[in-house]
């Protein structure tokens, strides 16, 4: 099964799967299976969301992470390819610190904080997570960092 998975373009926004989970519970029959899917999409034009959906089927649970993430988009400023200042921002454990950098420097990020970056159409910046491996508060913590800029 792959973790991870180049993004598709189907309607306006780019989708990309993040992670997806195989989750067995235990019941009075059996177990029964389903499974986690944790999508980000974006324009790359400074709207993205991310969704979180579970279903019997991995195509289902990505149907409707995508449909959840439609619902939760959100709109970050951007001027000349980066944000505007420093922030540090916290979500539960995860803390993340997002630096602007100069033009032709790139996105110096990782992992999930790199996606949605690069899907809310940010071209340089400088990027740290720090207290956290979760994914899923890692992915929060940036969108609610990025929510901080107010267009002026």
């Amino acid at each position: 099964m792959r973790k991870e998975q180049t993004g598709s373009k189907i309607s306006e926004y780019i989708e990309n799967v993040i992670q997806i989970k195989r989750v067995s519970k235990k019941t009075q029959g059996g177990s029964n299976v389903s499974f986690t899917a944790l999508v980000v999409i974006g324009n790359k034009n400074g709207t993205v969301g991310t969704g979180y959906g579970k279903g019997k089927d991995v195509t289902t649970a990505i149907s409707k992470a995508i449909a959840k993430a439609k619902k939760e988009l959100v709109t970050v400023f951007i001027k000349d390819g980066t944000i505007v200042h420093e922030v540090l921002e916290s979500y539960g454990s995860a803390n993340v610190l997002l630096k602007p950098a100069p033009k032709g420097a790139g996105i110096i990020a990782g992992g999930s904080v790199r996606t949605v970056v690069e899907l809310a159409g940010i071209k340089d910046i400088s990027a740290k997570m720090l207290g956290s491996n979760n994914k899923i508060c890692n992915i929060r913590c940036t969108l609610k960092a990025l929510q901080k800029f107010k267009s002026k």
